[in-house]
């Protein structure tokens, strides 16, 4: 059967067949994706009910749902987030860039080093601030009233009493931290507005509100950067994930604002996915 699954994923143009219908399999019969390959070889023969049930979940896959909707979770780092509908998916390249955050924080002096992620979403990178570097204190601000619910259950899940995470806008976010802060990284929507993903799951499933950022993409941006500037003290870092071709409009950007030392970063497939910069 993981051979006829994968075929009707394959046919429908998913970029990782063999793994997903794995993956699709093992979430019906509850296993790992080694387990669903040894029974694979092993021949082991599946009932008609778990046959059926794996057989819905990969034609839902084959539309191009999202296969962590279908699963309701995404993995992060060390940290298994629970995603669906109106939550932004966190992606493995999104890992790459908390690494920088993560880092910086790991990094201070301060005993207690605040780090702030600006539009949180599924609070992916929050958390993994506030469980990998466990001695920082973190703080979390999400705006979207369909993506909020989301956030608030993984941060009751994953259990950081480091962690805090309020609704608002993260233009005016946590003003009482002014100048205090270690740590400020931001995935902002940043998509023009005119632009279309060329993926199924990301046009028709990802929510707008986490994906365009006005008619060059960088309207959060700029709230980002002014926000960061008030927040952070003097030789404090941001962090920034951005589009593969945004890295030198977002340095210039920066520069403007009076950041010194922008940096842009490329990820594991040599993309521009993140630039930095240090507080004056």
């Amino acid at each position: 059967m993981r051979a006829e699954m994968s075929q009707i994923l394959r046919v429908a143009g998913v970029a990782d067949p063999d793994i997903d219908a794995d993956l699709l399999i093992g979430h019906v019969l509850h296993q790992s994706r080694g387990q669903v390959q040894a029974a694979g070889i092993m021949g082991t023969a599946l009932s008609e009910t778990d046959a059926a049930a794996i057989l819905a979940l990969v034609t839902r896959r084959a539309r191009r749902e999202p296969l962590q909707h279908i699963t309701g979770t995404a993995p992060f780092r060390r940290l298994e987030l629970s995603v669906g509908p109106g939550v932004f998916v966190p992606r493995p390249e999104t890992e790459q860039v908390a690494q920088f955050a993560i880092d910086a924080l790991g990094s201070m002096p301060d005993p207690e080093p605040i780090g702030i992620d600006l539009g949180t979403g599924s609070g992916a990178i929050a958390l993994a601030m506030a469980t990998e570097v466990p001695h920082a204190r973190i703080f979390a601000v999400e705006n979207s009233v369909d993506a909020f619910p989301w956030t608030t259950k993984n941060f009751a899940d994953v259990g950081a009493t480091n962690a805090t995470l309020v609704f608002g806008d993260l233009a005016d976010a946590f003003r009482e931290l002014d100048g205090t802060v270690a740590v400020v990284i931001s995935n902002p929507p940043y998509i023009p507005a005119a632009a279309i993903p060329r993926d199924p799951e990301v046009r028709l499933f990802d929510p707008a509100h986490a994906l365009y950022g006005g008619e060059d993409g960088l309207d959060v941006v700029r709230h980002v950067s002014q926000t960061a500037l008030r927040l952070l003290r003097p030789g404090g870092v941001l962090v920034i994930e951005h589009g593969e071709l945004q890295g030198a409009e977002i340095r210039a950007l920066l520069a403007v604002d009076g950041w010194r030392g922008t940096a842009t970063h490329r990820d594991f497939t040599t993309r521009d996915r993140a630039t930095t910069a240090i507080r004056p």
